[in-house]
């Protein structure tokens, strides 16, 4: 499947957005990097010197403001690319999941959008 069908089968925008995070699961604990964010999962860099499989759980912290303000999510590994990682969410906590809508409208400038992803959300 190409990139491009890929991002088209997605039902949820991924917002391109830069900030540090920290993951931690089974034999692992370490410092990423986000790439992008939507409301049903993450990609992140590839911590270096871990191996990492598709299906492992991970519990993923984003920090959004000087570690005052930050996501935290239960995430599976959905895919490994070349120094990135694909995360789908799991799990998040109603002030996490509102921490990441206002990231979203602060940065997706559509409304309307945002509203249908969080009635497809569930």
């Amino acid at each position: 499947m190409t990139e491009r069908q890929t991002e088209e089968r997605r039902r949820f925008r991924r917002l391109v957005f830069d900030a540090p995070a920290h993951i931690t699961g089974p034999g692992i604990s370490a410092d990423s990097r986000l790439i992008d964010i939507s409301l049903k999962g993450a990609l992140l860099s590839l911590p270096e010197d871990h191996t990492l499989e598709v299906g492992t759980p991970l519990d993923v912290e984003v920090v959004l403001d000087d570690d005052k303000v930050s996501i935290h999510m239960k995430t599976v590994i959905a895919h490994i690319q070349t120094g990135r990682i694909g995360l789908q969410c799991t799990h998040i906590d109603v002030e996490s999941i509102s921490r990441l809508r206002r990231l979203i409208e602060l940065n997706l400038d559509d409304d309307e959008l945002l509203q249908r992803e969080l009635v497809a959300l569930g």
